[in-house]
C-alpha cells in the first residue's frame, strides 16, 4: 500500500502536476481578494474572457471577469460588506473545490427582500476550472442561496 502511495505521489511529481496544483491554489488566493475588493484588473487578469457564468444574478449569460464581478456588485447591492473567506481548498490540475465563509450584513434589498440588518455567515462551496495558462474558465457553485435567506431571516 505505501508502495503505490509513493508510486503515485512520484507521478504527479513527474507530471508537472504538483506545480499546476500550488498554481491553481495561488490564483485562488488572489481571486479571494479580487471578489472582496471587486478589482477589474485582478478579474481580467484572472478569469478568461470567454468564461461563461450562470447565476441568479442575471437572466443572460455572464462572460470574463467584468461578468463575475457584476455578481460580486449584485451582492453588495444587499450585502455592502460582503466579504468572502477561503475555508478549505483542494485542488488538481485543472480544477479547485472552495468551501468559502461568505459574511455580511442584509442592509439592502436582496431578491425582493427589504433589509433586516440581520448579519449572516454561511458556508458557500463553488468549483473552479481551469484552462491551460491558468485562467478560471467556469465556476460551478453549490447551493448556498438557503443559507442566505436563513441568515436573513426569509426561511
Amino acid at each position: 500500500m505505501k508502495a503505490k502511495l509513493e508510486q503515485n505521489i512520484l507521478k504527479v511529481v513527474s507530471e508537472g502536476n504538483m506545480d499546476t496544483i500550488e498554481r491553481n491554489k495561488e490564483i485562488m488566493k488572489k481571486f479571494e481578494i479580487m471578489i472582496n475588493t471587486a478589482d477589474e484588473k485582478l478579474a481580467d487578469e484572472l478569469i478568461d474572457d470567454n468564461a461563461k457564468f450562470y447565476t441568479p444574478a442575471s437572466a443572460e449569460v455572464l462572460y470574463g471577469g467584468r461578468g463575475y464581478l457584476s455578481v460580486v456588485h449584485w451582492m453588495r447591492k444587499g450585502f455592502s460588506d460582503v466579504q468572502w473567506h477561503i475555508k478549505d481548498i483542494i485542488a488538481n490540475k485543472d480544477k479547485v473545490a472552495i468551501q468559502w465563509e461568505l459574511t455580511g450584513t442584509h442592509n439592502g434589498e436582496f431578491l425582493g427582500i427589504k433589509p433586516t440588518g440581520n448579519k449572516i455567515s454561511v458556508s458557500v462551496m463553488n468549483f473552479y476550472y481551469f484552462n491551460k495558462e491558468g485562467k478560471i474558465i467556469n465556476d460551478i457553485a453549490a447551493e448556498g442561496m438557503i443559507g442566505i435567506f436563513r441568515g436573513i431571516g426569509a426561511m
